[in-house]
């Protein structure tokens, strides 16, 4: 029977989580405060965090300031860059500046890209000269190693407010609100923004409330489905958050993220959603079978799983979940099952108002295999 989680695992994370927290938006992310509990209560210093869908990186960045160490993966293209611009920020704030003063200097001394060559629903978001420089900044921040960079101008991309790029448009979910903020009432959003100041602001909002930690070697991430990631021999813990069954398209949501990262893709191809029950039942036994090889005696595999209601009624993922790892991960139990309902403020979008509620399913290794 489900019980509720602890009042202080809900708090509000923003006034004292780590501001890389606040790096670029991700539909649906893990709350940071509840993540860093799920850490601290479910592992221990220096033992090994895996998290097969790491989405915004939040597990893994709370992994990692907790003094342990990380495994992550993502099919996603976005997810990848956000973990891993969270997980190998600069190690001081001068050092984030001098990166970012190079890489603009870079950029501007690159010819201004032709926008003929640019889709037409991308260059309705933008200025053409605020385009022009995003476009040879972001071609500037896709070589190894400069995935911070890129997370900032991907965090600043869309919405209406002056540290933003674009024009009026909504911050999570890329749609144009040029009806609520029409041009004639409002010209001062339609003008020329420039990139340098905007990127030099968000990096020192970003690192405002950093470790200044180096994890670079602390950290694996892998690109790639559940289903195809090879986990490492032996870890400790799983938490982890499975994307939210039938509630949200993470390639449609991040689209124009997703161009700026990789223009030679079409999003749609970029992103494969195991939205589907069947998908969603795929993943979720390749977990079980992970877990159940890899977990240490009494390790805790912990998954957050949304549930969802609909005018037939509502459905139960995470019953799906606790049906599969008992079939196929004989070696787990489910220890316990707590409930966190969502309120409205974390429904980031009208999409996501019928998933109100998540369970947090805490299964643990046995001693011995029986």
């Amino acid at each position: 029977m489900a019980v509720p989680v602890p009042g202080h695992w809900k708090e509000e994370g923003a006034p004292s989580e780590s501001s890389l927290h606040q790096l670029s938006p991700y539909i649906g992310k893990l709350q940071s405060t509840l993540a860093r509990e799920l850490v601290l209560q479910y592992s221990s210093a220096g033992e090994l965090v895996v998290d097969p869908f790491s989405g915004a990186g939040t597990v893994p960045l709370e992994a990692l300031h907790n003094n342990r160490r990380a495994f992550a993966s993502d099919i996603s293209t976005y997810a990848r860059v956000l973990t891993l611009g969270k997980a190998r920020a600069p190690t001081c704030l001068f050092q984030a500046l001098d990166q970012a003063e190079a890489v603009l200097q870079e950029s501007e001394h690159l010819e201004p890209p032709d926008l003929r060559s640019v889709p037409q629903w991308v260059r309705q978001f933008f200025h053409p000269q605020t385009l022009k420089e995003a476009i040879n900044f972001a071609s500037m921040c896709r070589k190894p190693g400069r995935e911070f960079l890129l997370s900032c101008l991907l965090g600043i991309l869309h919405h209406q407010r002056p540290g933003f790029l674009s024009f009026p448009s909504s911050h999570l979910v890329p749609y144009l609100r040029d009806k609520k903020f029409p041009r004639k009432e409002h010209p001062e959003l339609y003008e020329y923004r420039p990139l340098r100041p905007r990127i030099i602001a968000k990096v020192e909002r970003t690192l405002r409330r950093a470790p200044f930690v180096s994890y670079q070697k602390s950290i694996e991430f892998h690109k790639c489905s559940v289903q195809t990631l090879k986990f490492p021999t032996k870890f400790n813990t799983v938490i982890t958050s499975p994307p939210y069954m039938n509630a949200l398209d993470y390639g449609r949501d991040n689209r124009l993220r997703l161009w700026f990262i990789d223009p030679s893709t079409d999003w749609r191809k970029q992103e494969t959603p195991i939205s589907r029950k069947s998908a969603f039942k795929s993943a979720i036994r390749a977990l079980a079978r992970a877990s159940d090889a890899g977990l240490t005696p009494k390790g805790n595999c912990v998954l957050v799983v949304g549930e969802e209601s609909a005018r037939k009624g509502t459905t139960h993922p995470s019953q799906m979940v606790v049906d599969i790892f008992l079939q196929t991960a004989r070696t787990l139990r489910l220890r316990q099952v707590l409930c966190d309902d969502i309120p409205d403020i974390r429904r980031s979008r009208r999409e996501c108002k019928d998933v109100k509620r998540e369970h947090v399913l805490i299964f643990q290794k046995r001693q011995s295999a029986r």
